[in-house]
């Protein structure tokens, strides 16, 4: 079997959640550790991994290769990569990539919402591209292997990124700006260039980026993931539900607002309901991911295909990612 691939969660992790990955048969989860945390609050957030990888060994262990997959699928446990959703993990210091890298960050976003020193976020007025240090940044992900990930970048952006970028990126977490209009989601220039040089979309179950929020149906967003691959191919297609299962509303404001701002910013909330909004009945959490592989096989998928999109296309993704590169390795896709 397939393994089934999770490229986003930023759930409050415990127990009762580590045994739903292994009831809804979940092998990989891609976790954010950081949103704004500098490099010695990235470490102490690794360390606390470390205590739970240590607590709960029986049912997750932390991922460095594409081959802790297999690993996963051998010992039936949920192998957890490490990622971050800002580069303030890296300061302004090009160094701590490795150094991250080394530690077991294998996803970095250039920015998250805001302007960074590497890129612009889509909640800018104007986006000015990839930033001198944000070209060098990319270059050394390539090198030691860090995924370059854009879910919440600007388009010039993550066009940018994409174009310079020796290796195919990921955007762990959105969904067609063209189904849905938030912020967040991605217009078709953006996929068209993503899925043409090899990269990777994860479609998201964030409420807020849903047709209908959390009354989107099961049917509705599956057939949303038809069009898309009616459009753009199966093959670089995953999940990336940006779960945040458990969270308490007090998390949301770290999310959004973190230390840049004094006021509380409400992004893709709404100032009168700024806590986490209602899941889809169909996905509260790890556990349900059956459901999503019956919806698209209800919405004409194969079963080769479904398995493909539940986690088949993010193991060759991590295959081509996850190490050091030799020589440039973007890809076009077929």
């Amino acid at each position: 079997m397939t393994p089934v691939i999770d490229a986003l969660q930023y759930a409050n992790w415990s127990e009762k959640i580590f045994r739903q990955m292994r009831e809804g048969g979940v092998d990989a989860v891609h976790v954010t550790i950081t949103y704004h945390e500098n490099f010695r609050e990235t470490v102490l957030n690794i360390e606390a991994w470390n205590r739970l990888f240590e607590r709960h060994s029986d049912l997750i262990f932390q991922g460095f290769t594409a081959e802790d997959l297999n690993r996963a699928r051998q010992t039936g446990r949920t192998a957890i990569f490490f990622g971050s959703q800002n580069p303030s993990c890296i300061e302004d210091d090009i160094g701590l990539v490795e150094v991250l890298h080394r530690l077991g960050l294998r996803f970095m976003q250039l920015t998250y919402n805001n302007q960074s020193l590497l890129a612009t976020g889509c909640y800018e007025v104007e986006d000015t591209g990839l930033t001198r240090m944000g070209r060098e940044v990319v270059a050394e992900m390539n090198r030691v292997g860090l995924v370059i990930d854009m879910s919440h970048s600007g388009e010039r952006s993550t066009l940018d990124a994409i174009a310079h970028s020796t290796r195919p990126i990921a955007i762990t977490h959105a969904n067609p700006a063209a189904w849905h209009p938030a912020l967040r989601n991605k217009s078709d220039r953006v996929l068209r260039a993503l899925t043409e040089s090899g990269g990777m979309l994860g479609f998201s179950l964030y409420p807020h980026h849903l047709k209908g929020a959390g009354g989107c149906t099961l049917q509705t967003f599956c057939d949303m993931i038809a069009r898309t691959a009616e459009t753009y191919g199966v093959s670089h297609l995953g999940i990336g539900s940006d779960l945040c299962q458990d969270q308490p509303d007090s998390v949301v404001e770290w999310m959004r607002t973190g230390r840049w701002t004094k006021t509380v910013d409400f992004g893709e909330g709404s100032a009168d309901a700024p806590g986490f909004p209602p899941m889809p009945d169909w996905f509260a959490g790890n556990a349900d991911f059956p459901n999503i592989a019956k919806g698209l096989r209800a919405s004409g998928f194969s079963e080769e295909e479904t398995a493909a999109l539940m986690g088949g296309n993010w193991v060759r993704f991590f295959e081509q990612s996850f190490g050091p590169a030799e020589a440039p390795l973007k890809q076009v896709a077929e």
